[in-house]
This record gives C-alpha cells, structure tokens and sequence, in this order.
C-alpha cells in the first residue's frame, strides 16, 4: 500500500511558523520572572551602580549576597561595621544581605524575608516583585508600614 502525503497548506504552515516564534520569544521574558540572577543595585541619591548582588534559590527559598562593590572608590575590604548580628564586622563582598524570602502562591512576588541595608546596619522585612519582564526588580523594605523601594537591573 502507498502512502501519500498531504501537504500542509501554505498559510496554517506560516501560522503555526509563527506561533512557534511567538512562543520562543515569549518564553524568555516569562522565565526571567523572577529575582534569580544577577542585579545591580543602584544609589538612590546619584543614581549610579552601587554593587552587583546575586539571588540564589534552595528550596523555595531565596538568599541575595553582595559580588561585587561597583561604586567608585569602593574599598574591596570593606567590612559591616554597623551589622549587629552574625554578619557584624564580616566583609561586604559575599555578605548575604538577603534572606528567607519565598513566593507568594500564584504570583510573581517573593515575601516573608529580610534585607540589611549594610551601610545603617539596619534589617527590613522584604517585598521583590520582578517588572518590565523581569529586567528590573522592585526590591521594598520596611519597617511596620513604613518603607522604600528600590529598582535593581538585571545584569545580562
């Protein structure tokens, strides 16, 4: 017995050729979604790049420490003078500055852990929420209700 083919019309051809690009450059942006990776931070008063900080994820859980320090004139030995519990007087690069952070359910929002702001010392509760199809991260901490929200970028 011969088989014969059918060929597939030109025009589903071309719409199926397009949802699969469609699909493929979809798939990037969604994956990004999330404060895994690289980020930099940026100084609230200049607006240039402080320090490179990297999220890690174990377990549903994230942790962000300090790479690198960008800011000009950063001294590399640096050290969390004003930190007052175990990272007091530990250097500032692979401090973790992040910690137990985890998904809200259902959406695109990490909560339930804190940040050290390493220059005050000082530890907030910690709100990310990734923006602009995960190129940026809103990054808030807070003390009861009262708080401020940085933008960090996404390092390529």
């Amino acid at each position: 017995m011969r088989h014969t083919r059918h060929p597939m019309p030109s025009a589903l051809r071309r719409a199926v050729l397009a949802l699969c690009v469609a699909a493929g450059a979809v798939a990037p942006a969604w994956a990004q979604m999330t404060p895994v990776g690289r980020w930099h931070t940026i100084d609230d008063e200049t607006k240039e790049v402080k320090s490179e900080v990297v999220i890690t994820e174990k377990e549903g859980v994230l942790t962000g420490r300090i790479e690198k320090l960008l800011r000009k004139g950063a001294d590399p030995n640096r050290r969390c003078t004003a930190c007052t519990d175990d990272r007091k007087d530990q250097p500032l690069i692979g401090l973790e500055i992040i910690r137990g952070a985890r998904q809200v359910p259902g959406k695109a929002v990490w909560e339930g852990g804190t940040i050290l702001d390493p220059e005050s010392g000082k530890t907030y509760t910690l709100r990310l929420t990734p923006v602009e199809s995960g190129a940026k991260l809103e990054v808030r901490g807070s003390v009861l209700f009262i708080g401020r929200t940085q933008t960090w970028v996404r390092v390529p």
